[in-house]
């Protein structure tokens, strides 16, 4: 089970220090969202903000891209320092030639599928993709309530990886707390951004290992046998 608390949760303030804290955590990657305000209603970091961060931890960085031409920001986010890319399904066509660029970066690439949006979309792109990021609430915001309503996209994403044979991560990330973090696991999900569920706690370390052993105790035990080991570039 991979747990990544999320930049955007952290105090804005002490980027620098909350990074220290969350590699300390023994979390296993640092989830990095970057919105434009035009994909989503909200702007945050940019690759100089990953560029900087990048020498002060050994984590995972796990750089969402909620940008409408995410196509500009693929090298300077790979230079930066990201480990793995994340683009939108709902970009439509340019969504093979993204994954197909990332690759070329020598990166991990991820798919994300919004809330309102079919999992069948994400469907045709299941080989080329190290991560499946299911999200569990509509994207631009921190703190938002989980939507329950996406469970059976995790579950159909889990059924898909056990009948292809293939394996690509599971990823959730939105209202990610100790409790659906348990029920996000019970459907299959193998990988939990935690924003404020997670830097809301003084004790970073106890809450990333409360929420581990949510997520390995609601877990069926055919899926943690079948999970997938570690992505590292």
């Amino acid at each position: 089970m991979i747990i990544a608390p999320s930049l955007l949760a952290a105090d804005s303030g002490r980027l620098a220090r909350e990074v220290v804290r969350a590699s300390r955590s023994n979390a296993d990657w640092l989830h990095v969202d970057i919105m434009d305000g035009h994909f989503v209603p909200n702007l945050s970091f940019g690759p100089d903000v990953v560029r900087t961060l990048r020498p002060l931890t050994r984590l995972f960085f796990d750089v969402h891209l909620m940008c409408s031409r995410p196509e500009v920001l693929l090298a300077p986010f790979a230079e930066a320092g990201a480990d793995q890319i994340t683009v939108h399904v709902e970009l439509g066509e340019q969504v093979t030639p993204l994954l197909w660029k990332i690759k070329s970066l020598g990166r991990k690439a991820g798919l994300a599928v919004n809330p309102p949006t079919s999992i069948q979309l994400a469907q045709p792109h299941l080989d080329q993709i190290d991560t499946l990021l299911i999200m569990t609430v509509n994207p631009g915001y921190g703190g938002q309530p989980f939507i329950h309503e996406t469970l059976p996209k995790i579950q159909q994403a889990a059924a898909w990886r056990r009948e292809l044979g293939l394996a690509y991560r599971l990823e959730v990330d939105g209202g990610i707390t100790f409790h659906t973090a348990a029920e996000c696991a019970r459907a299959g999900a193998d990988t939990f951004v935690s924003g404020v569920g997670l830097f809301q706690h003084h004790r970073l370390a106890a809450a990333v290992a409360k929420m581990r052993a949510a997520a390995v105790s609601a877990a069926p035990p055919r899926a943690l046998a079948a999970a997938p080991a570690l992505a590292l570039v």
